[in-house]
């Protein structure tokens, strides 16, 4: 099994890497596969909304998005992780996954999806919620843990000094293994739930 995180703090090593390598951790205790992509510092653009994906499958604009469908479509789980700006997450990094959510075809259902969130005191909570947004839309269970995914610290390694975060940290990394294991038991024996074909209601005809 396969976890793909996503650093998206323009620092390599700070606070959000910190919570990711603690679950790393975890995740290697239980036999999981990791691979941590820091995209936080990179130059990627939005989305243009031209929806040549649609048709060619991937996104027109050929960057880190594209590089990381692959390894996104082959994952279990994915892990997405940012420090917090303005009670939202980093706009690179929401650039991001709009583009590599809506610009992959492959069936995302039951991958399991965790958000992480780092701060030095505010805002947390509201960045949390937006990056599961990704998930729910996309049928991907979201693990959670102890406490809201989230851990504090303002200079880079103060988050090691975080006890409960860390905590929490692990904690997650834990039971999103154990979704994942029982997911893949769940598949091989009973199958993915049958889809019905998609209906789109639009509010003004």
């Amino acid at each position: 099994m396969k976890v793909l995180m996503i650093n998206g703090s323009p620092h390599a090593e700070g606070n959000t890497s910190i919570a990711l390598h603690e679950m790393e951790k975890i995740f290697l205790q239980e036999n999981i596969e990791t691979e941590i992509l820091h995209i936080g510092a990179k130059d990627i653009r939005g989305c243009i909304a031209c929806y040549s994906c649609a048709k060619n499958g991937k996104c027109v604009f050929d960057d880190i998005v594209n590089e990381t469908a692959q390894k996104f479509e082959n994952c279990d789980g994915l892990v997405i992780a940012s420090p917090v700006y303005y009670a939202s997450a980093n706009a690179t990094l929401v650039a991001f996954l709009d583009r590599l959510f809506y610009s992959t075809p492959f069936d995302k259902s039951m991958k399991v999806g965790a958000s992480v969130v780092a701060a030095r005191r505010g805002g947390l909570s509201a960045a949390f919620d937006e990056l599961n947004k990704y998930f729910t839309i996309t049928g991907m269970p979201v693990a959670s843990s102890q406490y809201w995914n989230s851990i504090h610290g303002r200079t880079p390694g103060e988050a090691a000094q975080d006890e409960e975060g860390l905590q929490t940290m692990r904690t997650l990394a834990k039971n999103m293994a154990f979704l994942m294991k029982s997911i893949a038991l769940g598949k091989e024996k009973y199958g993915l739930p049958e889809k019905e074909a998609p209906k789109r209601t639009n509010f003004i005809r």
